[in-house]
């Protein structure tokens, strides 16, 4: 087939080992400098540089100067989509990179996905959201409900002020442990930063870990109950 969009340059650009490495470390949302990704990547700085050209090039990565250096990151909340909802692909089909270690429970139980909750916590929030009526399916896509947006209001979540911007307020993203769907979009990175602004979890340093607070954590599992 030779007509509509060429699947196979996106196919080639993420499929090189350490430029899968260097996306799947970006995912996390956090701008990394070429060194640490090459660190990441298992290459040379030099080689490393040549990989991020091509990714910028193929529309998957930004950069941004601060004084001396030069930041990477994903190019948007799409590509970062579409990092996550490979892996979740290949952890289906028992592709994975190394096997589960001490660090693999936290990082299955919550972590960063780009710049919301992922991982069991994340499916549970989006269950949770579901289940009470708040936000509603709507063909393949997420829509809040009236309800919810009374229910978000009351922990400091303007509903209509994240309606205003061009981002999509709500949407699914495949998580890649739980094999089932989180809160992504404007409202996911709203409530994750609600969270951290709340003193209920933080990040982990160079991971994308989210640890929750014992009290945090109460506040969390209560905001957010599972029907038995």
């Amino acid at each position: 087939m030779k007509e509509g969009p060429d699947i196979a340059q996106i196919g080639a650009l993420i499929g090189d080992p350490a430029r899968a490495n260097m996306l799947a470390a970006l995912s996390s949302g956090r701008a990394l400098t070429a060194t640490e990704l090459a660190a990441v990547g298992g290459i040379t700085l030099q080689t490393a540089s040549t990989h991020l050209a091509k990714l910028e090039t193929g529309g998957l990565l930004t950069q941004r100067k601060q004084g001396r250096h030069r930041y990477f990151k994903l190019a948007d909340e799409a590509t970062a989509l579409l990092i996550e909802t490979m892996m979740g692909f290949a952890a289906s089909r028992g592709h994975l990179r190394h096997q589960p270690g001490p660090k693999e429970p936290a990082l299955r139980k919550a972590r960063i996905c780009y710049d919301h909750l992922a991982g069991d916590y994340g499916v549970r929030m989006l269950d949770s959201l579901v289940a009470s009526g708040a936000i509603e399916a709507i063909g393949e896509g997420l829509a809040v409900t009236p309800k919810g947006e009374s229910r978000l209001q009351c922990i400091g979540i303007d509903v209509s002020g994240l309606r205003a911007s061009r981002r999509p307020l709500c949407r699914s993203c495949l998580d890649w442990s739980e094999r089932r769907a989180h809160l992504a979009g404007s409202l996911g990175k709203a409530l994750l930063s609600t969270f951290f602004d709340r003193g209920w979890a933080r990040r982990t340093a160079e991971s994308r870990t989210v640890n929750f607070s014992p009290q945090g954590e109460q506040q969390f599992l209560s905001l957010f109950p599972l029907e038995a």
